[in-house]
């Protein structure tokens, strides 16, 4: 099963949709984890070291973190870009399916913007 975190402005009703419907699902927030605030550095840092793979909305910038660290050679758990603009039934439903038929390690060093 994939590991997840949710990044700071990710969709509460998703998350909350994700841990409805699958109530086993390996979720935490960055609240969560005392990262609130966190530069997007910092949480794929985090990520990486908790073997996470992080959910965001963030178009703009956390890519390039991502790539970053992998050009310098660390470790980047992958990372799940969803269009904010999605209907927030249908991310449950990529995101689940993402869980349900693929292996946390396909994802490392990769970044994937959802819907596929």
């Amino acid at each position: 099963m994939l590991r997840l975190l949710a990044d700071e402005n990710f969709n509460g009703d998703i998350v909350r949709g994700l841990l409805l419907r699958q109530t086993d699902l390996d979720l935490v927030r960055v609240q969560d984890v005392g990262l609130t605030g966190a530069e997007d550095a910092g949480v794929l840092a985090w990520a990486a070291e908790n073997n996470r793979i992080v959910l965001t909305h963030d178009r703009a910038t956390i890519a390039d973190y991502a790539y970053e660290r992998v050009a310098d050679g660390q470790e980047m758990s992958g990372v799940f870009i969803l269009n904010d603009h999605f209907p927030v039934g249908h991310a449950i439903d990529e995101i689940l399916l993402m869980v349900a038929f693929s292996e946390q390690t396909e994802w490392r060093g990769r970044v994937v913007y959802l819907p596929l």
